[in-house]
């Protein structure tokens, strides 16, 4: 088998048109994107299937005349991703030319509507596995700057993609969480205390949905392992640096990173990211990736041009009534694994993957300064302030601090998409 199911259809024609007005607009859920949440809206509190169409949601239990209109009637998505990728298609089109402007499901959809404003998300997905990533070489470079200055990089990680598995139960939508507290071993102390970080960190990532599992003992090929993708979201792998920097050794993250995760409501499909894949390549000299990482399709469409950016909103920033500033922008093209690869490695060694399981990416930094994705390193590890625009200033995040993710996709010729929003707020511990 090869990727089949992200080839370019009808569903990528930029001429493309919905007779949902508002798709046409800057939201970043035009017709072509029609990415898939868990929502609740109104006094109805089941939550429910929905397909994001301009500043609407399209309830699917309620549309008729779709094929898999039993497991779309249920809350979340892994009964539909375990269908693969023919149905995912088969799906995408349907709604696709539903919502085409002069379609005859015009009438009788536009009762299946609910604005998006309003609406309340929960997980997508029931996530039974969590892994993350670290897939930025110029994240892990940094990062490992500020502790081994002469050798920064390890000597693994040009040959195998580093990761390690995270904690499902605390990864949310868009909710505000507690400031974790933890062990530190502070500069000079004779012994470590315990008590809320004082090292707190975001970490701009992308989240990968697994749709179609495999078994245990079989491992997905290179060649398969996009059709076992269904689709990718924002993600914040929040980090309290200083419980970290000395509980890591020598099993690595555990209180410094399992207290939240938060991840955006919407999945955008593997199949609405297709016009946006690009080459990816190795640098010259360094080591190419072992036969089982490699493969014709992901060096000529494996890299994925997601841009991104982060945001701040202090609390005395909202109090004032001002815009969340911007701290950093780069993309998922720079990443030195790509989503193919993670799945390869992650099954090679017999692991089962099942609907509805997360990968993280890692942070994504891109090669520039002011493209890194966490504060410890647009601060040095926190020797040089960010001044914020109120004057305030930043090593780490304050209690009150909200942090926003945002995503899209855009290139010449293709209709431009979006991924929403990932943000919550630092409450005390």
């Amino acid at each position: 088998m090869t990727m089949t199911h992200s080839a370019l259809d009808e569903t990528h024609r930029p001429d493309l048109a919905s007779w949902v007005e508002s798709a046409a607009g800057a939201s970043g859920f035009p017709i072509q994107n029609l990415p898939f949440a868990s929502f609740s809206a109104g006094g109805d509190d089941s939550f429910r299937i929905g397909v994001a169409i301009g500043d609407h949601i399209l309830d699917l239990r309620r549309c008729t005349g779709l094929e898999d209109h039993v497991v779309l009637a249920a809350p979340t998505l892994n009964a539909f991703m375990a269908l693969g990728p023919a149905r995912w298609k088969a799906l995408r089109q349907r709604v696709s030319r539903g919502l085409r402007a002069g379609a005859p499901e015009a009438s009788r959809w536009r009762e299946c509507l609910v604005p998006r404003a309003g609406a309340r998300f929960r997980l997508p997905a029931e996530i039974g596995d969590y892994t993350d990533f670290y897939t930025s070489i110029h994240h892990a470079t940094s990062v490992g700057r500020l502790f081994r200055p002469d050798n920064p990089l390890l000597p693994n990680y040009k040959w195998i993609p580093i990761g390690y598995h995270g904690r499902s139960s605390t990864i949310d939508v868009n909710r505000d969480f507690r400031r974790p507290s933890g062990q530190t071993m502070p500069p000079g102390a004779q012994a470590p205390q315990l008590g809320p970080s004082k090292r707190l960190d975001y970490e701009l990532e992308l989240g990968l949905f697994i749709g179609l599992g495999n078994e245990a003992g079989s491992p997905i090929p290179i060649g398969e392992a996009r059709d076992h993708l269904f689709g990718m979201c924002l993600l914040n792998d929040w980090s309290a640096r200083d419980i970290q920097g000395w509980e890591y050794q020598p099993l690595g993250p555990f209180l410094a990173k399992n207290f939240a995760t938060t991840i955006s409501p919407w999945i955008v499909t593997m199949e609405a990211l297709a016009p946006f894949h690009v080459p990816w390549t190795r640098p010259e000299g360094d080591p190419q990736p072992l036969p089982y990482l490699d493969s014709p399709a992901v060096r000529e469409r494996g890299a994925i041009d997601v841009r991104l950016e982060v945001l701040i909103e202090t609390a005395r920033m909202r109090s004032r009534g001002m815009a969340p500033h911007r701290l950093s922008t780069t993309s998922y093209r720079h990443a030195y694994w790509t989503a193919e690869q993670l799945v390869a490695h992650h099954t090679v060694n017999g692991c089962a993957l099942r609907p509805g399981d997360l990968l993280g990416t890692g942070t994504l930094s891109g090669p520039a300064p002011e493209e890194a994705g966490s504060l410890v390193e647009l601060t040095g590890g926190g020797k040089n302030p960010l001044a914020l625009p109120d004057g305030e200033k930043r090593l780490f995040l304050d209690d009150g601090d909200r942090v926003i993710f945002r995503g899209w996709c855009e290139r010449e010729g293709a209709v431009s998409i979006g991924f929403g929003e990932a943000s919550a707020g630092v409450l005390p511990a």
